[in-house]
């Protein structure tokens, strides 16, 4: 069993509850509360730029070139099209500037964003990995169940499907995956038992921020 799959496993409830939850199960039957819907956009947009500090940090600390440009690649996604995204659904859902600008953070939030720099300035490659490889690879694993079916819905919904599913984003869990089996496993056993409790963190807070912003 890979390195990765292992970690799932060790927190397999708090997965479950984040990947089948409700929040995404409305949102991919268009039935989701917009309300709800503008303040989970709002608080997920503020993830962006300690995303982007961690994955910058990943980028620096990963052992090679090939190993580096996935990861650098997809950075470019993020500014690109998915900022872009955000923009976009803020216009058509009214979202208030104060709320895009600067929303008072949900607890779950606030977490996460704390965890990603605590990552970061661990200057350990395979912690930084672990919370980078859980916020993708739950977002395609709710994601991809509904990537055909989502085609129909407003665009706030239906990208925000797309963003998370398809051949490329599938590639960029693949290689978080590999890079997390590989660096778990070339760790001793204090350093895996680290990594895998910002694993079964960030999943918990993944679980969490979905249950604050269904509430």
């Amino acid at each position: 069993m890979r390195a990765s799959t292992q970690l799932k496993q060790s927190c397999i409830e708090d997965w479950n509850s984040a990947t089948n939850h409700l929040f995404t199960t409305e949102l991919s039957k268009n039935t989701l509360s917009l309300d709800k819907m503008r303040l989970y956009l709002a608080q997920d947009y503020t993830f962006i730029d300690n995303f982007v500090r961690l994955a910058s940090c990943a980028i620096y600390h990963a052992p090679s070139l090939p190993d580096r440009l996935p990861l650098a690649h997809f950075l470019g996604i993020i500014a690109g099209p998915e900022n872009t995204y955000f923009q976009r659904s803020f216009d058509m859902l009214n979202v208030p500037l104060s709320q895009r600008e600067n929303p008072t953070l949900l607890k779950p939030s606030s977490d996460f964003q704390a965890l990603m720099l605590k990552a970061a300035k661990s200057g350990e490659y395979a912690n930084m990995i672990a919370v980078l490889c859980v916020a993708e690879w739950i977002y395609l694993s709710w994601a991809k169940p509904f990537a055909k079916t989502g085609e129909s819905l407003p665009f706030y919904f239906s990208e925000w499907i797309s963003l998370h599913s398809g051949e490329y984003f599938e590639s960029v869990v693949e290689h978080l995956r590999t890079q997390l089996d590989t660096a778990f496993n070339d760790a001793d056993a204090k350093k895996q038992e680290t990594i895998k409790d910002y694993f079964k963190q960030a999943v918990l807070l993944e679980k969490q921020f979905f249950d604050a912003c269904y509430q």
